[in-house]
């Protein structure tokens, strides 16, 4: 927005909208306040379009102002509405300081969405009983290529209709998105087209296959994929509601060509703690994807990019930052946080209070407020998010660090619901309880009721910069929050806590070191001792399940101490030292143990020498076995392979 000009208007002095106090906050030009630039003024409007750079505090209006931005071969810089989530509104306070946070978080820019092209040619398949199906075939067939997919013995009506093909049979897998659906069948059987009379049919074949790049279920039965209704390109409706199937099939009839499919989240395969040695740890994205779109892969997860919805579940639950929402990216969000509250701090000493909301349900519940009720509150401000889900108790955190008082989430129907109340308990144990809140209106005066009430407002000692992982954002807001705590007691499967160790079963094997995705639980090189470093912990539970003592327990907290930063050691022993060398190696109460077990009652140490290997470094050890009696090495040479050649030969001899 460098170079702007604010183009501002009361619409017909309903708002009242200080524009010195508006230029003073965000260094953005504005001009003199307008009231109809609609209609009455329209040509001020057309002006500063002409002479480009024009930003227009107004949204509902959008599409006239960019027709006159048609007409004259130009665009308009940017929108921005003031009026529905600042200037309306039955608080007797100024809205000042929210429309300067709300015109600087526009600047903010936005980094774009990574995108991939999807291809359909129009190959579509309708399920469905027979009437349905064949109506919605006869209204495509002559836009999409059509396959209609009935039940074994369905009753077919007359029909010669050619521009499609049917064929019975049941669906035995499907798997894709528009594009690239690929399905598998059962009891397979294709119409025969010749003859008199009624069609016949092939005999049933299992195991068949085919692709196409769109598919219409008018079925009863439930859907072929979890949440269908976020699959691109599986329309899904209920043909007895005739304004719906009519929506489908135009909707349907537009699908050919190249589609743009944002490309929502970014996975570092590195830092997942999902698996190690095929013993299982975190699977907290993997229970919340509603679209089924994130998969074990080994070690990791993986994601299939042309089924994610982009819901933000997985990020907003991911203890290491390996899988993170992208479409913006977390930074992205931390960055508009940060300045919607530094710019309301120029104008007002008072706390804001955070409502953050979807673009669709969340977007329209506050402007119906705003035409039809009492509005926002003048300290309430508006933060539009493309997925609600991913807005987790890091973030909230980071807004409640940043100066906000509270966090509210409007929550929508649309809205992936299952993940948000663990992240505002989450938050609520960390932050206070009652800063962060979900709603979730059915209407606008709920919403009033909810915002207009008092509520509890968290109050650092110093807001933060959040900079950094989602991990260091939560760490550094809840210090600032929490100024006078040491550890704070979080919900069951909080990705934050430390191990507790069972010192006398543990026998310091490091298989849990070895495994640690997050490296939180170390070794020693120069002596046997177990470390923790506990803000590296993500309570992935991995070390748990492969500790042959089970020795460890995971307890889940925030430790803001600085001596959560450095390891600390858990278990450590003395080496025990080489008999021929004197060299340390392995754990004293280890080797004196196997030494009894084993020494004299084993078969493979029952004389002295054979047991004294037990108490050998890797060293001694190969050089004793090397020089023994029974040294395997010692054999001599191997006798050569006797070939053909050999034996062509000897008889060549005689």
């Amino acid at each position: 927005m460098k170079n702007s000009k604010l183009l501002l208007c009361d619409c017909l002095k309903s708002q009242s909208i200080d524009a010195q106090g508006l230029e003073t906050a965000t260094g953005l030009k504005c001009s003199n306040v307008y009231s109809e630039l609609c209609r009455s003024e329209v040509t001020i409007a057309e002006d500063a379009i002409r002479e480009g750079n024009a930003i227009i505090a107004c949204q509902q209006e959008r599409h006239l102002f960019e027709e006159l931005a048609d007409d004259q071969e130009t665009e308009v810089a940017g929108f921005i509405d003031l009026r529905d989530r600042a200037g309306w509104s039955d608080d007797s306070r100024s809205p000042t300081a929210k429309m300067a946070a709300l015109l600087a978080e526009a600047a903010v820019p936005d980094p774009g969405t990574k995108i991939v092209d999807v291809e359909s040619s129009g190959t579509c398949l309708i399920l469905g009983d027979p009437d349905a199906a064949l109506s919605a075939a006869d209204h495509l067939a002559d836009i999409l290529s059509i396959s209609v997919l009935l039940e074994p013995n369905a009753d077919l009506p007359p029909t010669d209709d050619r521009r499609f093909d049917i064929v019975q049979g049941r669906i035995k897998a499907a798997t894709g998105a528009l594009g690239q659906f690929k399905l598998s069948f059962d009891a397979l059987q294709e119409r025969i087209p010749g003859g008199r009379g009624g069609f016949g049919w092939t005999a049933p074949r299992s195991g068949g296959r085919t692709e196409c790049d769109i598919i219409i279920d008018l079925r009863k039965t439930p859907p072929l994929f979890p949440a269908a209704e976020k699959r691109e390109g599986y329309l899904r409706v209920d043909p007895g509601n005739r304004e719906a199937y009519a929506k489908v099939l135009l909707e349907a009839s537009q699908l050919v060509g190249t589609f743009e499919k944002p490309i929502y989240v970014r996975l570092d395969e590195t830092l997942c703690a999902h698996s190690r040695a095929q013993k299982t740890g975190c699977t907290r994205c993997l229970d919340l994807c509603p679209t089924g779109a994130l998969t074990p892969a080994g070690d990791h997860i993986a994601v299939d990019e042309m089924i994610c919805a982009g819901c933000g579940n997985c990020s907003a639950v991911c203890p290491t930052g390996a899988i993170t929402h992208d479409a913006p990216s977390v930074s992205h969000t931390f960055n508009r946080l940060q300045t919607l509250a530094e710019t309301w701090r120029k104008l007002s000493d008072e706390p804001p209070h955070l409502l953050v909301h979807d673009a669709g349900f969340g977007a329209e519940i506050i402007r119906m407020s705003a035409r039809y009720g009492k509005g926002l509150p003048a300290d309430v401000i508006p933060l539009e998010m493309t997925a609600l889900a991913s807005f987790g108790h890091a973030e909230a955190l980071g807004a409640l660090g940043c100066g906000f008082g509270s966090v509210t989430l409007l929550v929508s129907p649309e809205t992936e619901k299952d993940g948000l109340p663990f992240q505002a308990d989450l938050a609520n144990a960390i932050a206070g309880d009652g800063i962060v809140a979900l709603i979730e209106p059915g209407e606008p005066d709920q919403l009033e009721t909810a915002l207009y009430a008092e509520r509890s407002a968290a109050k650092p000692e110093n807001s933060i910069l959040p900079l950094g992982t989602r991990r260091q954002v939560t760490r550094l807001s809840a210090k600032a929050l929490r100024p006078d705590e040491n550890v704070l007691s979080l919900p069951e499967n909080a990705p934050y806590g430390t191990v507790e160790l069972n010192v006398d079963s543990c026998t310091l094997c490091l298989s849990c070191v070895s495994l640690c995705p997050s490296g939180a639980l170390k070794e020693n090189p120069d002596k046997p001792q177990l470390r923790f470093q506990e803000d590296a912990c993500v309570q992935c539970g991995i070390c748990t399940k492969i500790c042959p003592e089970s020795a460890l327990a995971l307890t889940p907290r925030l430790n803001l101490g600085d001596d959560a930063l450095t390891p600390k050691v858990l278990k450590e022993e003395e080496p025990f030292s080489c008999v021929e060398c004197g060299k340390p190696f392995g754990v004293r109460s280890t080797v004196e143990r196997l030494t009894e077990k084993l020494a004299g009652k084993h078969s493979m140490f029952q004389n002295n020498d054979a047991a004294r290997l037990i108490q050998m470094c890797d060293d001694c050890r190969v050089n004793s076995v090397y020089h023994s009696e029974n040294n395997p090495f010692a054999a001599g040479e191997r006798p050569r392979v006797r070939t053909t050649d050999d034996y062509i030969s000897k008889r060549r001899d005689h």
